[in-house]
């Protein structure tokens, strides 16, 4: 069936549920997981400072960001292999989260997109938009939504 799940994660309680629920479900099924990072690019804001200072900003953001995914990312790894499950991981840099996720999981030639929702409601989903409404408009491939 599935063989090969593709976890978006950000470090939150939610991605946390993702991570258990991938793991759980690539015992049953035999699958490998994917857990896949996107950090956002640097903020228009940061461009205001001179040359100099907008070089050292960019460099921090970079560090900062790829702390952050290296970190979420490992303890997804150290959780797959208590669990005996087979893991990779991917990590981009992007601010279209949604397309990003679609395209990459289309690369790494997953077969099921496991994603959690916050569950918000058509008012909340107004306010703050949803990753996961957009990844099924972008991807061909399976998901499977949590909340």
């Amino acid at each position: 069936m599935f063989k090969h799940i593709f976890v978006p994660v950000d470090g939150s309680d939610l991605s946390t549920r993702a991570m258990d629920a991938s793991l759980e479900l690539a015992q049953k099924l035999g699958a490998r997981v994917t857990g896949f990072v996107c950090e956002p690019d640097i903020p228009l804001a940061a461009v205001n400072a001179s040359p100099t200072t907008f070089a050292r900003k960019i460099e921090a953001h970079e560090a900062k960001t790829e702390a952050h995914a290296h970190a979420v990312l490992g303890h997804f790894a150290e959780r797959a292999s208590a669990c005996g499950v087979t893991f990779a991981s991917e990590y981009r840099r992007s601010d279209q989260t949604d397309g990003t996720i679609a395209e990459v999981a289309d690369a790494v030639q997953a077969d099921l997109i496991l994603m959690v929702t916050h569950g918000r409601g058509l008012f909340g989903e107004m306010l703050f938009g949803s990753h996961t409404k957009n990844v099924m408009s972008r991807t061909k491939i399976a998901m499977l939504v949590l909340h």
